[in-house]
């Protein structure tokens, strides 16, 4: 079911053929290792290099491990049985003074590496998708919000650059996890190096590019991967902080922005005339997911003693669909941000919806430079903003038939100018480069 939320590149990562295909990597950089100690025969990697070429490990190979496995009931068993069936004698070295974890932890987080890059690509895309649009309407004026209420004004542009800040965050923590997850680890069944020297573990993983785990007990401890998974999830909150936000803009009520709407595509199948945010709605779905992954991967960290596998079988679910939905949610919000329908003249009417009221602290603020206490303008101000709540007159105009206010016309009109509250938005914006 995942599959039909990947791109062909995130499916291959994740196929049993790729695994086994990495798992050899491991194991022939171990051999490799071996070899430069003088342990093993000389020429046993070449040959077991020139045998995988010949007959690479394919579908039709991860279908006889899974054969095999069926009997023995463990899968690196399986696999190096596989191998021996598949290469010959020259296999007998494969596996040599390794523990199953030690393969499959370090070839792991090999595709877990190679996941991350993918994830990062799409999210360097994304980013691309919101500076435009933070760039577009960087002077666009809008109603600020909060709390759902009109509040002061605010522009479109800065919407988009709070959004780009967070994202850049995200990309951040993505490249931390990808750095934490990238290790070896050829330590042998508790750890301790007994059967294979720190130094095999070194040269493993300077071929994989990894880093030695500097210490380990059977297995590379699971707060790396809940690092990576917490990066994620954030990641899909900050997703769904966007599409909750053009869902909302998107309402009758609202209506400043809306999703693209394509030829012949359908809203209801009962009511032709609806066109609802369904992209926005299944991103903030598909964030559910990404947190509530999280929470398995949390449990994970803790096992029995030097291991146990209660972690092996959530994560070969959480891992795989994790980043696959990650990558899925940063390429659907950039098809959204890209076909974005942006409607400038519904901000400026809604901006002006409250006939003044959210120039009411502007007013304030003239009141008690005219020199009023803060107390006497706070009621002034208050009891004008109530009359105009009440009866639908401009705040302005109410202001201006109260004995009590102080103000000059001209000073009052100044109060309702909204390039005031924006004078300081080339600033923000110059913090980023824009």
């Amino acid at each position: 079911m995942i599959e039909r939320y990947s791109t062909p590149e995130m499916t291959r990562l994740w196929s049993e053929a790729h695994r086994y295909r990495v798992w050899l990597e491991v194991e022939l950089a171990a051999t490799e290792a071996w070899e430069a100690l003088g342990e093993i025969p000389a020429g046993t990697t070449q040959a077991l290099r020139e045998a995988a070429a010949a007959r690479p490990l394919d579908d039709a190979f991860a279908a006889r491990v899974a054969a095999i496995e069926a009997e023995t009931r463990h899968d690196i068993v399986a696999f190096t049985r596989a191998l021996t069936e598949r290469f010959g004698d020259v296999a007998r070295f494969i596996h040599y003074g390794l523990t199953s974890t030690d393969v499959v932890d370090t070839a792991q987080n090999v595709i877990l590496r190679e996941a991350l890059a993918l994830i990062l690509e799409d999210v360097h895309a994304l980013l691309a998708a919101l500076k435009e649009k933070a760039v577009a309407y960087k002077h666009t004026p809008c109603i600020g919000r909060t709390h759902g209420i009109h509040a002061e004004p605010t522009t479109f542009g800065l919407k988009f650059l709070n959004f780009y800040a967070a994202l850049t965050r995200d990309a951040a923590r993505l490249e931390r996890a990808r750095e934490g997850i990238a290790v070896a680890m050829l330590s042998g069944s508790v750890g301790t190096y007994a059967h294979v020297p720190p130094e095999v573990e070194a040269r493993v993983a300077a071929a994989l590019n990894l880093t030695p785990d500097p210490v380990t007990n059977q297995t590379v401890a699971r707060d790396r991967h809940a690092e990576l998974m917490s990066a994620l999830a954030i990641l899909g909150t900050t997703i769904e902080r966007v599409a909750l936000e053009i869902r909302h803009l998107q309402r009758t009520e609202v209506r400043e922005a809306q999703e693209g709407f394509a030829r012949g595509q359908t809203g209801s199948s009962s009511m032709p005339h609806k066109k609802n945010p369904i992209a926005t709605e299944n991103l903030t779905g598909v964030a559910r997911l990404l947190r509530s992954n999280l929470q398995a991967a949390l449990e994970n960290v803790a096992l029995w003693h030097e291991r146990d596998i209660s972690h092996s079988a959530p994560e070969r679910v959480l891992l795989p669909d994790t980043t696959t939905l990650a990558s899925y949610a940063c390429r659907r919000l950039t098809r959204v941000l890209r076909e974005l329908v942006v409607y400038p003249e519904a901000m400026a009417r809604n901006l002006d919806a409250l006939h003044g009221l959210v120039y009411s602290q502007r007013v304030l603020h003239q009141l008690l430079e005219a020199g009023l206490s803060r107390e006497r303008a706070y009621e002034i101000t208050q009891r004008a903003s109530l009359q105009s709540w009440e009866t639908g007159e401009h705040l302005r105009a109410v202001l201006e038939a109260d004995p009590d206010n102080p103000l000059s016309p001209e000073a009052l009109a100044s109060a309702f100018d909204a390039n005031w509250y924006l004078r300081f938005v080339d600033t923000i914006y110059a913090r980023f480069g824009l």
